[in-house]
């Protein structure tokens, strides 16, 4: 067939009839109208190459990087160091280029990928089975409620309000799919209210979902949690941040039966918010139900070690009604970063990695609390977030540190209303003393600012 490009009416004609068709309309005859938009699309005239370029160029200078300022901006993205070692090794063309194994066999270095970060997530949670990741952390926490439905049968899904606000919106959508009920435990005193989460969880509940540490950086009591839901047939499912299990319990010690998360702060950078990738790890009697794919490790015909594709459970593998994925990209680029990461850090730097954010954590607290105007939301244990209470306007406090070049945080209050003057801090390894005092200095001199004006027009 000839290839045209339509520049005039008679082109367009001439287009038409190579086809074998009268008109535009004709090709999309199987559209319904209500999704039709009837009328052109609101496109401005095309531009010249270098002005598009400029344009871009335009738009691209108003963003802010966290090269740019100071920033203590966390909820689940952090501004951690990636070595030289992942981009070179993440840019090499075997891994850069290839999108899906279809015939997996024949691509050992990525199967072997894949096996080796599995090992690495397992040995993280202390679970003996990782999948070869999924998208990101909050559809890892829907996809694991969904694994619980196809395991028990259950439809009731009890949340602790400590879970990052993006995973239970992202459950509540994958719940409405499925016919399932989501049932949000509150918070007491910063962390899951024990109480009120023993009290929700029935004969009914399929899955009960924490985080650790939660939303507002406070360290829960995991495996109290994990046994209030053991009487139950319920899957316990924790979504963790990986870079505080350097220190903390690991899940598979505490009764978690699904261990997920957000992937990015292992060797992902912040890269306008992604792409990421979310691990997934479970005790072997899930092993069948988990969402991707699972590499294992096997020898071939003459005894040499080999990989293979051990389960693949996504729809474009098997019949739809046998999937328990519909996820069709397993971010192994990424997890592929995550591993050189946690190799890169070793066993040892992963622990330092943690008592390093544990003490600049305490330092931060403890000098951002002794200001004016600014306590702690919370006296839970923390390791690399905490939240505050400030006694002044959170946004207009964020607008004037962000005008002297730092960005104290996250505002609480879109997700929590009940906690209007909250700010989320979040400490990295590349945020060391001296930032900490000058993120004190800063916000001391906003909230006092913002206060003044507040007393004024008041």
């Amino acid at each position: 067939m000839s290839t045209y490009t339509a520049t005039t009416p008679q082109d367009l004609e001439t287009m038409l009839a190579e086809i074998g068709v009268a008109s535009i309309d004709e090709l999309f005859a199987a559209l319904p109208e209500g999704v039709r938009l009837g009328r052109p699309l609101d496109l401005p005239a095309g531009l010249p190459e270098q002005d598009v370029y400029a344009h871009l160029r335009e738009l691209a200078e108003r963003n802010v990087s966290a090269e740019d300022e100071l920033t203590f901006l966390g909820a689940g993205m952090y501004d951690h160091y990636v070595p030289a070692l992942i981009d070179m090794l993440m840019s090499r063309s075997e891994f850069l280029t290839p999108y899906t194994p279809y015939q997996p066999e024949i691509s050992q270095g990525g199967l072997q990928v894949m096996f080796e970060y599995q090992t690495a997530i397992s040995e993280l949670t202390a679970l003996p089975v990782s999948n070869a990741s999924v998208y990101e952390g909050p559809s890892a926490v829907a996809s694991a409620a969904y694994l619980a439905k196809l395991a028990n049968g259950r439809r009731k899904v009890v949340v602790s309000r400590g879970v990052h606000p993006h995973s239970r919106e992202t459950l509540l959508t994958y719940a409405h799919g499925y016919g399932a009920e989501v049932v949000e435990v509150g918070l007491k005193d910063g962390v899951t209210d024990a109480e009120a989460w023993a009290a929700a969880i029935d004969d009914d509940t399929g899955a009960v979902i924490f985080q650790q540490p939660n939303f507002l950086g406070a360290v829960e009591d995991a495996a109290a949690l994990a046994e209030a839901a053991k009487g139950s047939s319920a899957v316990v499912v924790g979504a963790y941040d990986p870079i505080p299990l350097g220190i903390l319990r690991p899940p598979g010690e505490c009764g978690v039966d699904v261990a997920v998360g957000e992937g990015q702060p292992l060797g992902n950078r912040l890269d306008f918010g992604g792409p990421s990738f979310g691990f997934f790890a479970a005790t072997e009697a899930y092993l069948r139900r988990m969402p991707g794919r699972i590499a294992g490790e096997t020898t071939d015909v003459d005894g040499r070690r080999g990989f293979v594709l051990t389960l693949q459970t996504r729809e474009q593998h098997i019949r739809r009604e046998k999937a328990t994925s519909n996820i069709c990209t397993a971010q192994a680029l990424n997890a592929l970063a995550g591993v050189v990461y946690l190799a890169w850090l070793g066993r040892r730097g992963l622990v330092e990695l943690g008592e390093l954010l544990l003490q600049r954590t305490h330092y931060a607290r403890e000098r951002l609390t002794a200001l004016d105007g600014v306590e702690a939301l919370h006296d839970q244990p923390v390791v690399r977030e905490f939240a505050l209470s400030l006694d002044a306007d959170v946004r207009r406090v964020i607008e004037r540190c962000q005008d002297h070049g730092v960005n104290p945080g996250y505002a609480l209050g879109d997700d929590y209303p009940e906690h209007p003057g909250g700010l989320l801090v979040a400490l990295t390894e590349q945020r060391s003393r001296a930032d900490i005092d000058r993120l004190a200095d800063v916000l001391g001199a906003a909230v006092a600012a913002e206060r003044t004006t507040a007393q004024v027009t008041a």
